[in-house]
């Protein structure tokens, strides 16, 4: 499926890690498209850059920003959009993107940069803070962007949607496109104890420029297994499934395997791609059900 979102080809393919980037430059796989993320590129010069255009020459490329903190209370900090956009008039990327999250504490307070994607309570405010803050994005870098579903690991008292709702609203009122990331899905339904199909079910199908696929663990709590969203394995087979449900709706979209913890041989993550590879392939070019 093609959106206005992204002009990424509907196939498989994965997220460059610094582990691969010589092998992939001098033996290129057999992938249309790989993803980076934004601020591993954002100097102005330096080896990082070279291997990048030599990555451009090859293969489509998206961007996957970590930095931004789009949920933050306050608006993006102008000189990181002005880099971003830099970049993007570089490389021209086929997609950007970046998260349903907050990693940044509020300027008032110190405006300290965290490690971790936080989440959102689900609230009308948060909406509003997102869809202002994604415009500003855009806005700053002259194209619509895609916004990552988030893994969730409690619930916020006050809620006053649903998750899925909450990134379907977010969606539609910021006007961009959503990154649908299957093994958050997973890993959020397990953890609160809802249906991911039913989550699925709810997302704006026609938004979807590009799929995330990952592994998980699982921690025992006292209060129960916990999974976390670590992408240090294969993706699991809960997460195969719930990808043919996504797919059987969106028809066939750019699906991207991410392993970022206890990197792999490419061969292992090449593997992956292929079992994504192998799925969009069963469906046939026209094939999408009505969403």
């Amino acid at each position: 499926m093609q959106t206005s979102f992204t002009s990424l080809p509907p196939t498989a393919g994965f997220g460059l890690r610094h582990p691969h980037v010589l092998q992939v430059i001098d033996r290129p796989p057999a992938v249309d498209w790989i993803e980076v993320h934004t601020e591993n590129y954002m100097s102005p010069g330096g080896p990082r850059l070279r291997q990048l255009e030599a990555i451009r020459e090859r293969f489509a490329v998206s961007f996957h920003g970590v930095g931004l903190s789009l949920g933050s209370v306050d608006e993006p900090d102008r000189h990181h959009l002005k880099r971003i956009r830099a970049l993007a008039d570089r490389f021209h990327p086929a997609a950007i993107s970046d998260h349903i999250a907050w990693v940044r504490a509020p300027r008032a307070v110190g405006g300290q940069s965290l490690t971790d994607l936080l989440p959102l309570p689900c609230t009308e405010e948060a909406v509003a803070t997102l869809a202002r803050n994604i415009g500003i994005f855009q806005d700053a870098i002259g194209r619509e962007i895609l916004i990552e579903n988030p893994s969730m690991y409690l619930e916020f008292a006050g809620a006053e949607m649903d998750h899925a709702a909450f990134v379907a609203e977010t969606v539609s009122r910021a006007g961009c496109g959503l990154l649908l990331d299957v093994n958050n899905i997973h890993v959020s339904a397990t953890n609160l104890g809802f249906e991911a199909e039913t989550y699925l079910d709810a997302m704006p199908f026609d938004a979807v420029g590009e799929i995330h696929l990952a592994g998980h663990t699982e921690r025992e709590t006292p209060t129960g297994t916990l999974l976390l969203d670590d992408h240090g394995s294969r993706v699991r087979p809960s997460v195969w499934t719930l990808y043919e449900a996504a797919i059987a709706r969106t028809g066939p979209v750019a699906t991207l395997v991410e392993w970022d913890t206890d990197i792999p041989e490419l061969d292992v993550l090449l593997d992956e791609v292929a079992q994504a590879q192998s799925r969009l392939d069963a469906l046939g070019p026209d094939a999408r059900l009505s969403a």
